[in-house]
This record gives C-alpha cells, structure tokens and sequence, in this order.
C-alpha cells in the first residue's frame, strides 16, 4: 500500500520536500550579514573584538525574540571551528545534559570544540544552571545562552561571573526593509505592496526579524493583479499584538518610561508610555497605584493637590470602570507632568530615616516628656518646657532632637510651585531660633 501511495504525484502547487520555511532559507551564513547587530559585532563591538583576538568566552545573549540570538551562536561556532549543539531549557533536564556533558567531554579529550546553545536558558533552575559550571570552566564546553528575561534577576551570579552578558537589540525600520530587500532578493520579485503598505507590514513585525520574514512570506504568496495598499493589507493580515509582559521586563520598562516622562515635565510622553501600558493589558489599578506614587516622589509640595487629584481619578476608575476610567487616569497623568517638581520631601524622609537608623535609641529631650506621674517630674520630665503657643509669634524656638545630637537639616524646599511658600516659612524659623538661641 505504501507503493501505490508513493507513485501518486503531489499537486502541481504542493510544496516538495526541499521547501524551507523563508527565514531559513535567507539566514546569514557570516556574522558580516547579520541585520541590526553591529554595535556587537563589528569591530570595535564585544563579540567583534573576542573574534579578533582569538579569545571567544562563554556568552549570555539577551534580547528581544527574532533579533538572530540563534543565528548568532551558530556563526560563532563556525568561525571557531567548534562543533554547535542547540537545546532548549523548556524541553530538556538533567538527563539530557548528563549525555550532552558526556559527549562533549569525548570530544574535548579528541580535540574539538563544542559550542552550547541553550534557548531559554533562564527556564533552567539553580541546580541545572549550576550543573554547566565544570565543563564551562575546564573548557569541555563554551555556553552560548539566549535569553529574553533580564540575566540580573533570573541567571545564577555564578554562571554570570563566567559569561558575558552580550544586549542584543530589536531591530528598527530600517533594519526590517533591509531583511525585506534581501527576502525580495532571495524570491526573486518584489513585494506586492504599496509604499505606505509595505512600511504599515514592516511595524506589524514589531521589531521581530523573524516574525517579519513570516509576514513578507504569506504576502508573496498571494495572487494580487496590483500592488495592495495599507487598507487592503489589514484587511488580509491581523496586526501582531505589542511585545508586554505584565510580570517581565517590558512591564518594569514601560512603568519606568512613564514614570521619568513625568518627572520631566512631558505630557505626550507620558501618555504615550500610559496608552502603550494600556493597550498591553496592563491592569489600570496597578497604574492608578504608580501614578499616585509620582505625585508623592516627584511632584510632592510642590503641588499638594497632586495627590488628591490622583486619588480621585483613582476613585473614579473604580466608579466608572473601563475604559471611562481610564480617561481619568490620563488626566491625572497629564496633570502630574505639567505640575511643579520637588522631591524634596521625599529626600528629607529618606534622610530622616538614615538618621534614625545612625542614632539609635536616643531619647527625646526631658523638656518635651509627658510628666503624668509624681516619680517621672522627678526626673526632670517636662520641666522647662516651653509652650509654644504662649511665645512670641507662637514659636518658641526650643530643641526638639535627643540631648547631644547634632541638629541635621533634613528637609530643604525648592523654589518651585507651593513650595516656595513653604521654603519662605521654614527660613523664617530658621532665622527666629538663630535669634533666639535654640
């Protein structure tokens, strides 16, 4: 039966068995041919000056996916005549690198090289990731791991002190429209877009090489009379979701982008980096959290109705839900991004808790004690205290710290919004308890 199976002929639009997804058939065969990696790779790079000097180390390769982290560790292993061997820490366990340990030991003792490749590699547990230390160190293996996860928080500090830490980045425009010249030049015609069309099919891609290289595939396998334009194309390709991880590093990215947006003063940035979060799912109470935060860090008294404005967009999510809500949460960003800046309180805090930590248990000055009990005036509790609202202009101008520490200045106000207020206040007391020796 598998004869007769055999002798039938394939239809003449099937593909045969030589058919090659196109991102295999055009990838690099020279490091000089990978695409938006020559802050690496070029001669004055990391990786462009190991090769040079002979010396290629252990590598963690960190960055996007579809930036050519694969394609890279393959290069290497020929330009350094070592045999490649590529797993994947989502499929693979002890057993499997006992055997990988194993076989690369042999060749080491015959003299050959071999280059790990370990996808993923930040899926591997403490114990797994331990487990390539003595074959990395007497040189039965170089490891080239990738990884998308930042290595700081999910590689051992052991492995990382024997790899360097290679940032691969994701690849911009330009980067994409040379990958769709050389895939034209692989096909043998060009894309059947439009200008317009072909930029609105390169943003799809999101600065994924590969995903990219798959999108140009299933357009050239249309049959079009005419170049297609942008409405035509989305109407034939959905758009890639954007690249969020609300637990990874593009969550802490973004929140950072939007956070230091506000903090200088930019209101388009800031909602741009608040739509992007948004769009990726973020949940709006965490975002409704942070921005409050903002205006206690950055804005503070400076603007004191900062947090209040921020808690009633808070309030009014809450009320409202998605996506109303989400409104007030841009107004309030907006709002946070052309209000006055101070993290003066925020500095006086953190210097205030420096100072107690340093000083300890010190006890209050007596005159400032509570003196409820006949024992405890004994002491001295209370005695010559001043009451405040008794003295000239209501201050008195008394020591509050312990007896014998040195008065530290903790709070220090801008000239900026309310705050200039505030700073003409406290200059006043200040001068007031020179005058009046306290």
């Amino acid at each position: 039966m598998a004869d007769l199976f055999d002798t039938i002929p394939p239809p003449p639009d099937a593909p045969g068995p030589a058919h090659r997804p196109l991102a295999d058939r055009i990838r690099p065969r020279r490091l000089s041919d990978v695409i938006g990696q020559a802050h690496v790779l070029g001669p004055d790079g990391p990786l462009g000056a190991m090769l040079a000097a002979g010396s290629l180390s252990s590598l963690i390769l960190w960055g996007p996916p579809g930036v050519g982290k694969t394609t890279i560790a393959r290069l290497l292993a020929d330009q350094t005549d070592r045999v490649f061997v590529q797993i994947s820490a989502i499929f693979s366990g002890v057993p499997e690198l006992r055997k990988l340990f194993e076989a690369a030991g042999l060749r080491h003792r015959q003299g050959r090289g071999t280059l790990l490749f370990v996808d993923e590699i930040h899926r591997f547990n403490k114990a797994q990731q331990d487990s390539f230390l003595p074959h990395m160190e007497d040189g039965t293996i170089l490891l080239v791991g990738a990884t998308t996860e930042n290595p700081s928080f999910e590689l051992n500090a052991a492995l990382l002190s024997r790899a360097q830490v290679i940032v691969l980045n994701r690849l911009d425009l330009a980067d994409l429209e040379r990958l769709a010249q050389r895939a034209e030049q692989a096909l043998g015609r060009p894309l059947p877009l439009t200008g317009p069309a072909r930029d609105a099919l390169l943003e799809m891609a999101d600065g994924d090489g590969r995903a990219a290289l798959n999108l140009i595939e299933q357009v050239m396998a249309w049959a079009v009379s005419a170049p297609l334009g942008p409405d035509e194309l989305a109407r034939r390709l959905m758009r890639r979701a954007a690249k969020y991880d609300k637990a990874g590093d593009e969550h802490y990215n973004l929140i950072s982008a939007l956070h230091k947006s506000v903090r200088g003063s930019d209101p388009d940035a800031a909602l741009y980096w608040l739509a992007r979060m948004l769009e990726g799912g973020e949940d709006p109470r965490y975002l409704a959290r942070r921005i409050t935060r903002m205006a206690i860090e950055d804005i503070g008294l400076a603007d004191p109705a900062a947090q209040r404005h921020c808690l009633d967009a808070w309030a009014l999510y809450e009320r409202l839900g998605s996506p109303e809500g989400e409104l007030a949460l841009a107004q309030a960003v907006i709002y946070l991004a052309l209000a006055p800046k101070s993290n003066a309180g925020y500095a006086a805090y953190k210097a205030a808790r420096a100072e107690a930590k340093r000083t300890g248990s010190l006890s209050p000055p007596a005159h400032i004690l509570n003196a409820p009990t006949a024992l405890m005036k004994d002491q001295g509790y209370g005695a010559g205290y001043a009451y405040d609202h008794d003295a000239e202009d209501g201050f008195s101008g008394q020591n509050y710290f312990p007896e014998g520490m040195k008065r530290p200045v903790l709070y220090i106000p801008v000239e900026r919004g309310f705050e200039r207020e505030l700073k003409k206040r406290l200059d006043w007391f200040v001068s007031q308890r020179a005058r009046r020796g306290g």
